[in-house]
């Protein structure tokens, strides 16, 4: 982390499946760039939110599933970070998921600023998974639900299939590239949109 003051208070959130074999030594050996990041020792040190009512990072024995829904304090250096920390979840995650980051500007006062002043706040959305295969499907299902959203204000749902046909087509041409030359599995089409979280900016805190 920078030497400097924090700029931002940054939220990571999303749940990622996680293979059957998987123990917490791996989780946490894949989560290292995120804790080392904050200065800790271990994972232990680092899970816990910087607010008491966020549950942090948290793998569920009994599901299989990493919950990671946790607030630090960084800069943008903190994106190298989680670029790292998703390498890792790859090796260890058992289907595709997507971690949305929020970066909020900590020096920005809505009421203080000047009308033509902004925040410099951002937000991106990472991709894990096994393969890329996987990857892609969650990109494509998150694609598919905020474009569906989108459209339902003017047309029914039952308009919308050759829509949804056409958004698998563009990765279905994306994606042949990839199968024929690392024989890699096409991703299902046709699955529907995906659950949980996607499209735009949520305000802070709120899920």
């Amino acid at each position: 982390m920078s030497q400097n003051a924090p700029a931002f208070e940054i939220h990571v959130h999303g749940d990622v499946p996680l293979r059957e074999e998987v123990d917490y030594p791996q989780i946490q050996d894949a989560l290292k760039p995120l804790w080392k990041y904050v200065g800790a020792r271990s994972l232990v040190d680092a899970a816990a939110s910087q607010y008491e009512e966020e549950p942090g990072i948290r793998f569920e024995a009994k599901e299989r599933l990493l919950q990671i829904c946790w607030t630090v304090e960084g800069d943008e250096d903190f994106r190298l970070a989680i670029d790292e920390a998703c390498m890792g979840l790859n090796e260890i995650a058992a289907a595709g998921a997507a971690l949305e980051v929020s970066f909020y500007d900590i020096e920005f006062d809505e009421e203080e600023a000047p009308e033509d002043e902004e925040a410099r706040d951002d937000f991106v959305l990472c991709f894990v998974g096994p393969t890329p295969a996987a990857i892609m499907q969650v990109q494509r299902d998150l694609l598919v639900q905020d474009v569906v959203n989108l459209m339902e204000r003017h047309f029914d749902a039952s308009e919308l299939s050759d829509v949804v046909a056409s958004i698998d087509r563009l990765f279905g041409s994306r994606f042949d590239s990839l199968v024929s030359s690392m024989q890699l599995g096409r991703p299902p089409r046709g699955s529907g949109p995906a659950g949980g979280h996607g499209g735009p900016r949520k305000p802070r805190h709120l899920h």
